[in-house]
C-alpha cells in the first residue's frame, strides 16, 4: 500500500518494506551465484573499499553489535576470503583485509548486486529523492541514532 503525502509512519512503513523485499531479492541472487548472502556482501565490499578496518568500524558502518560483526568476520575469514593482520596501533585489534578470492568475490557479487538493483529500482527515484535520503542517513549517523546498545 502507498504512502499517504506527509504522514511518516506510513513512509517509514513503504520504506521498510521495499528496503526488506530488495535485501531479500538481492540476498537470493547472491545466495544462487555466489554461495554468498548479502551482509557478507556488505563486510566484503566495505573491506574493499576501506583496506585495513577493524571489527569495531565494521560495527559502526553497519550500526550492529560487535559481537555480530565479529561472527561474521570468523566466517569470512574461514572461507579465505579476508584475514586478519596484526594492528601496529593496538595490540589488542586486528585489521581487517580482503584476500585475492575475497577480492575477486567482491567484485563479482558487486557486478551481481548493481545488476539486480538496476533492474529492480531502475530510475524510480528522482536526484531529489536520493539526496534527501542521503541528507537523513547523513543526520542519524553524526547524531549517532540507531546504535546498538551492547
Amino acid at each position: 500500500m502507498a504512502s499517504k503525502s506527509g504522514d511518516p509512519r506510513a513512509f517509514f512503513a513503504d520504506l521498510v518494506r521495499c528496503e526488506t523485499r530488495l535485501y531479500n531479492a538481492l540476498n537470493d541472487r547472491l545466495r544462487e551465484r555466489h554461495g554468498i548472502v548479502m551482509s557478507q556482501y556488505e563486510f566484503l565490499r566495505h573491506l574493499r573499499e576501506h583496506p585495513g578496518s577493524r571489527v569495531a568500524d565494521l560495527a559502526a558502518e553497519f550500526a550492529i553489535g560487535i559481537g555480530a560483526t565479529s561472527k561474521g568476520v570468523d566466517r569470512l575469514e574461514r572461507h579465505g576470503w579476508i584475514a586478519r593482520q596484526p594492528n601496529p596501533a593496538d595490540r589488542r585489534s586486528s585489521l581487517l583485509v580482503l584476500t585475492a578470492a575475497g577480492a575477486s568475490l567482491a567484485d563479482a557479487a558487486g557486478r551481481t548486486c548493481a545488476e539486480l538493483l538496476t533492474e529492480l529500482v531502475g530510475d524510480a527515484f528522482d536526484d531529489a529523492a536520493v539526496r534527501a535520503m542521503s541528507r537523513l542517513r547523513a543526520t542519524l549517523e553524526r547524531d549517532r541514532i540507531g546504535l546498538p546498545t551492547g
